[in-house]
């Protein structure tokens, strides 16, 4: 049997995402993931700030990697969110990965109560900041002007060496543009679950073709997706399980086009018209065909699952599964996790040999 790799050749990598519970409870968690052979875990931000959560999961593990899935780079300063995450590397001894996205309008300003800006070019200069603030805290720095971003640093004293002067930073994109100036400037690149096996197969000559164009080398950026699974002995209840979160986004005009890229845009069109302005899923579910839950989420038993994610292993370095989640109970939530793990458990195994 042929050795098992990623898109680089390399061992096959897997990460989970953490939910929001009391600590020893994500500390459970955490733990089985080690124990399991995952190679980190992800804390999303809803609302709050992802730091807070992944700062007790390192306190209470020793290998795992932590990181925000993703830390919205406009709702707080980049000083900031380069200190947050020194002192996150500190405390997890070098295991954190910084992981940023833009997010929305709509939500920087509707939620967060923040000024629109233009998401790529604030991105771009976050990135900027934190990573000069991480490697020159600790020795003195500059004077920093940039558009929207400017800081004397007067008041500013020396800190304590960080663990490390270049903490990886991941960035999370969905379209084109943002994807591009992911693989430009960034460790690491996130693929949203949009990103179904199909579509990302796509989109490998577009990732070898930008990264060229920037004159870096394949190994030089973790391409990371983050498809939607559903384990269950009883493959039709996993697709219904999955309706109502493919739904979600059906509904939502912006997302068209990565129903169009799998053949799904007519159906994606007329949830969309069901959902009505405010994006109603309710309206939708019953819209979703069995073939489009399968488009984006894989369903079924361990063994079927696992063969129809192979795929990705051409294009990524790592995958972080996640579960279906609109309209389950906490016990549903609880079971297809735990098929989550058993699924990466097996894959472990063979890639053992």
């Amino acid at each position: 049997m042929s050795r098992l790799t990623n898109a680089c050749g390399q061992e096959r990598r897997w990460w989970g995402v953490m939910p929001i519970l009391p600590a020893p409870v994500m500390g459970g968690i955490a733990k089985q993931m080690e124990a399991v052979g995952f190679e980190g875990c992800f804390s999303l931000q809803i609302y709050g700030p992802p730091f807070v959560p992944m700062a007790a999961v390192a306190a209470m593990t020793d290998t795992l990697k932590v990181s925000t899935g993703i830390a919205v780079a406009g709702t707080r300063s980049p000083v900031e969110t380069a200190f947050a995450a020194m002192e996150l590397d500190t405390i997890s001894k070098g295991r954190f990965v910084l992981g940023l996205g833009t997010s929305l309008h709509s939500a920087i300003v509707g939620i967060y109560g923040e000024p629109k800006r233009k998401l790529l070019t604030h991105l771009r200069e976050v990135v900027k900041v934190v990573r000069y603030v991480n490697a020159n805290a600790h020795k003195g720095m500059e004077p920093i002007h940039g558009e929207y971003f400017n800081a004397e640093w007067t008041e500013m004293m020396l800190t304590a060496p960080p663990v490390r002067e270049a903490i990886p930073i991941w960035i999370a994109a969905l379209k084109d543009k943002l994807t591009s100036m992911a693989l430009e400037i960034s460790d690491g690149l996130m693929v949203h679950a949009l990103w179904t096996v199909d579509y990302t197969v796509q989109k490998k000559p577009f990732i070898e073709a930008e990264l060229a164009r920037f004159g870096r080398k394949r190994t030089d950026v973790e391409v990371n997706a983050w498809p939607w699974i559903a384990i269950n002995d009883d493959k039709q209840q996993a697709i219904n399980d999955s309706r109502a979160t493919v739904a979600g986004y059906a509904g939502y005009k912006e997302y068209e086009p990565f129903f169009d890229a799998i053949g799904f845009g007519d159906m994606a069109r007329d949830c969309q018209l069901a959902a009505g302005d405010h994006g109603d899923p309710s309206g939708v579910i019953d819209k979703v065909s069995d073939e489009m839950v399968e488009a984006f989420v894989k369903c079924g038993p361990v063994d079927e699952v696992l063969e129809k994610i192979e795929p990705f292993w051409d294009v990524v370095d790592s995958l972080c599964p996640m579960t279906p989640y609109r309209n389950l109970s906490m016990e549903q939530l609880t079971s297809y996790n735990q098929g989550l793990y058993a699924m990466v458990a097996e894959a472990k195994r063979r890639q053992a040999g």
